[in-house]
């Protein structure tokens, strides 16, 4: 394999962690590897919500720290809670600094919205649910103005070079339709921040590339991953055919949308007593409820917004109207589908993985604060928190910089690209065998299917990193012989009295995929 070195810290992503994490090593050179043009195909980027934080005098982060807690079910880490719900309010301040156009009333202050299980209003917003957009436009602006950053665009991570237990540098290709060569890229530090794994599912909210890559990278160099069995499905995914599928955000049902059935039955009323404000999987589970009945569930805007849904929530009207909806006249069609992964690279207080002179932030990484059911719009928030820790954590490791000349990639020969028909298969085992409810047996055949798709193309790492990802969620969910939180096993319905964390190598996965019995007919 073909290789050069750099001085540069490599960040493996282009998303709202990545983005932030090379502003705070600044000046120290960076060089950021996006598969794409800079801030295009990041979940982030299509984050509706926005950020949560204690930004009204009257709220506190202790209290947001316990509506964590509350919503994680039994498994959120109570010290990564208070870290991050206390540092919130100084990274609001600090992207409006930056440039973010936040929504703000008359006498200054921050327009709040109240999303499910929050006990008050702390969603920072901007123009109703284009938080992740407008955050997005500012850091990739600063990001293109600061000198110290390079951007290699078009080129995706597809692996990790380790050399006596310590990581050396990333294994790149081209990531164009036709692929490339891997090239490895020398480095004294790597920081993983490229996006979760809501793309292995047949329905999900997330951009395209988002399916696990980079977790499955980390696992296949051997680090440990933790709470994988816990994906999160959004409830109100607008179900309209489109894939990835269009998001009704959550901070409609905060301005008082309701779930309706094709009976004109708002159901959530007899299932929780915050109705539609439940947690995520309560509402996610009777959404699937509804939808596995044929009684076709809707989100009904009419009575709280009427008109002002076209320019409150362009986003969700933009979706409406390709698919020929009129929010203003009628219900709009929901489903739930896989939308943020709590699991990841397991990682500790200052975004250290398990692996010597590896990071993580974001989606990728699991710090522990989201437990088995993510509180809503604390994602956007893990990822400012931890990618300013890394940030810190690389610096102090690290000493002072180096001058770095901009690396340049040789021309590469084409290489393996995933056969879009063997994604497809994996989609589909993913969202049947492993989606909003699961049982031993169809964990099992979801476990089976994964590995034959992963032993038609071996030579292919884009695919083995999705394969790896979807074995660790599907072999976690098959240990984890209880249900908590976005985790529902339909065979193990009760929720054990204690609440505890999993912790798997892929090793260890793939031991648990290789013992099950093939299926006799």
């Amino acid at each position: 394999m073909r290789e050069t070195s750099t001085p540069r810290v490599i960040i493996v992503g282009a998303g709202l962690g990545a983005l932030y994490a090379a502003l705070k090593l600044a000046p120290r050179p960076v060089l950021m590897i996006s598969p794409e043009v800079l801030g295009q195909g990041a979940s982030s980027a299509w984050a509706q919500g926005g950020v949560a934080a204690a930004m009204d005098p009257a709220d506190s982060a202790q209290a947001h720290a316990r509506d964590t807690l509350l919503a994680g079910a039994g498994t959120v880490d109570p010290a990564v809670a208070a870290l991050v719900t206390d540092e919130a309010r100084a990274h609001i301040l600090d992207l409006t600094r930056l440039g973010t156009p936040f929504d703000r009333k008359p006498d200054g202050g921050y327009v709040l919205s109240r999303e499910a299980a929050h006990s008050f209003a702390r969603v920072v917003r901007v123009r109703g649910d284009q938080a992740g957009a407008e955050i997005m436009r500012a850091l990739v602006a600063c990001v293109r103005e600061t000198p110290s950053v390079q951007v290699l665009e078009g080129v995706m991570a597809t692996g990790l070079r380790v050399e006596e237990g310590v990581v050396a540098g990333v294994e790149v290709t081209l990531s164009g339709p036709q692929g490339s060569a891997p090239f490895l890229i020398r480095a004294p530090a790597v920081l993983l921040a490229g996006g979760g794994s809501g793309g292995l599912y047949a329905l999900t909210t997330n951009p395209p590339r988002i399916r696990g890559q980079v977790i499955g990278m980390a696992a296949r160099a051997g680090a440990e991953i933790a709470d994988a069995e816990f994906v999160q499905f959004h409830p109100t995914a607008i179900d309209c055919g489109e894939d990835p599928a269009p998001l009704a955000t959550e901070a409609l049902r905060g301005e008082g949308a309701h779930l309706v059935n094709r009976l004109g039955e708002r159901f959530m009323l007899a299932v929780h007593p915050d109705a539609e404000l439940a947690p995520r999987d309560v509402v996610a589970r009777a959404i699937y409820a509804q939808t596995q009945a044929g009684l076709r569930p809707m989100l009904d805007t009419r009575g709280c917004l009427g008109d002002r849904i076209l320019t409150e929530f362009p986003a969700v009207a933009g979706a409406c109207s390709r698919a020929g909806i009129d929010p203003t006249r009628e219900p709009i069609p929901v489903a739930a589908a896989a939308h943020y992964h709590m699991g990841g690279v397991a990682v500790d207080a200052e975004g250290r993985a398990s692996l010597d002179r590896l990071w993580v932030c974001g989606e990728a990484s699991s710090t522990g604060l989201h437990g088995a059911n993510r509180l809503a719009s604390n994602g956007l928030l893990e990822a400012l928190v931890f990618a300013r820790r890394c940030a810190l954590s690389i610096e102090a490791r690290l000493g002072p910089a180096q001058d770095a000349p901009e690396i340049l990639l040789p021309d590469l020969p084409p290489g393996p690209v995933p056969d879009p028909a063997l994604v497809a298969r994996l989609r589909r085992a993913m969202t049947e065998g492993a989606g909003v409810l699961r049982d031993a047996g169809g964990l099992s055949r979801c476990l089976r299917e994964i590995g034959t798709i992963e032993a038609a193309q071996p030579d292919c790492p884009a695919l083995m990193n999705m394969t790896a990802t979807a074995t660790l969620i599907a072999a976690a969910a098959l240990m984890r012989q209880e249900s908590r939180g976005a985790h529902c096993r339909t065979d193990f319905p009760q929720t054990a009295p204690e609440g505890r964390r999993s912790r798997l190598r892929l090793a260890d996965a793939l031991a648990l995929r290789a013992s099950l019995e093939p299926e006799t007919t």
